[in-house]
C-alpha cells in the first residue's frame, strides 16, 4: 500500500453526474463504494468536498452578489455535499463525521484538530465542510489546510479528467499529459489544477499532490496501492 493517510478532494461538480445541478444518488454511492474499499485497507481518509453543484461565491459575485456573502453560501453547499456523503458512505456500512469550520450543531461537529485526529485513529472517515470558514478562500485552499493539519502522505484530486495536460484535454486534442510535474512548473505553465494559494500552502509544507480520474470505478484503490494512472505534482 503506497499511502496510509490521505485527504481527499472532490468537486462539487463531480456529484451531478448527468444532472444539470445538485446531486446524482448514483454517483454519490459509486463515490461511496470507492472510498469504503480503501477505508477496509486501513487507509486514514479525510475529505474536502466543493459546493459548485449548488452554489459558487465567485460565481455568483460575477452575478451581483456580495462576494463574502456568496463565499458563505457556498460553504453552506459543501456542508450539505459533506452531509450527503456522510449519509451514502454510513449507507454502506462506513464510519464517517462531519466536521465543520464554521459552528453549526446539530447539524454537524464543529472542526477541532484533536478531535480529527482521534476519529482518524477510530476509523472514521472525516469530511471536512464548511471550507477554511473564511470567505476568499476555497475548498482547494481548505484541502490543502486539512492535508496539513492531518498529517497527510499526500493530497488526492479526484477529477473527470485522468491527470495533468499540457492543456485541456477536453478542449485540445493535441494536450499530452505529465506523469509528473513540480508545483512551480505547473505555475509557469498557468496550468489550472489548483489555485495559487493551495500551490504555495503545499509547496512549503512539502505536501505532494496526486491528480486522477475519481469518475472511472476502482481507480482510488488503485491510487493507493501506487499504480501510475494519474499525475504526481511535487514539491
Amino acid at each position: 500500500m503506497e499511502y496510509k493517510r490521505i485527504l481527499l478532494k472532490l468537486s462539487g461538480e463531480s456529484l451531478q453526474g448527468k444532472q444539470q445541478y445538485g446531486i446524482d444518488t448514483d454517483k454519490l454511492d459509486e463515490y461511496a463504494v470507492q472510498i469504503k474499499a480503501i477505508a477496509d485497507m486501513g487507509v486514514q481518509i479525510g475529505i474536502v468536498i466543493g459546493g459548485g453543484n449548488i452554489f459558487r461565491g465567485m460565481s455568483g459575485a460575477k452575478k451581483g452578489f456580495d462576494r463574502i456573502n456568496g463565499d458563505y453560501m457556498g460553504m453552506l453547499a459543501t456542508t450539505i455535499n459533506s452531509i450527503a456523503l456522510q449519509t451514502a458512505l454510513e449507507a454502506n456500512g462506513c464510519k464517517a463525521t462531519v466536521l465543520t469550520a464554521i459552528r453549526m450543531e446539530p447539524v454537524a461537529e464543529f472542526y477541532n484538530k484533536g478531535k480529527m485526529r482521534q476519529l482518524l485513529d477510530d476509523g472514521h472517515v472525516v469530511i471536512f465542510a464548511g471550507g477554511s470558514g473564511n470567505p476568499y478562500f476555497t475548498t482547494d485552499t481548505a484541502s490543502a489546510l486539512r492535508a496539513i493539519e492531518m498529517r497527510a502522505d499526500i493530497l488526492l484530486k479526484g477529477t473527470r479528467i485522468d491527470g495533468v495536460y499540457t492543456a485541456d484535454p477536453e478542449k485540445d486534442p493535441t494536450a499530452t499529459k505529465f506523469s509528473q510535474i513540480s508545483y512551480d512548473e505547473a505555475y509557469e505553465r498557468h496550468l489550472k489544477v489548483m489555485d495559487l494559494t493551495s500551490f504555495t500552502m503545499c509547496k512549503e509544507n512539502k505536501m505532494p499532490m496526486y491528480v486522477f480520474d475519481m469518475d472511472t470505478a476502482g481507480n482510488l484503490e488503485k491510487v493507493i496501492k501506487g499504480e501510475k494512472i494519474g499525475t504526481l505534482v511535487t514539491y
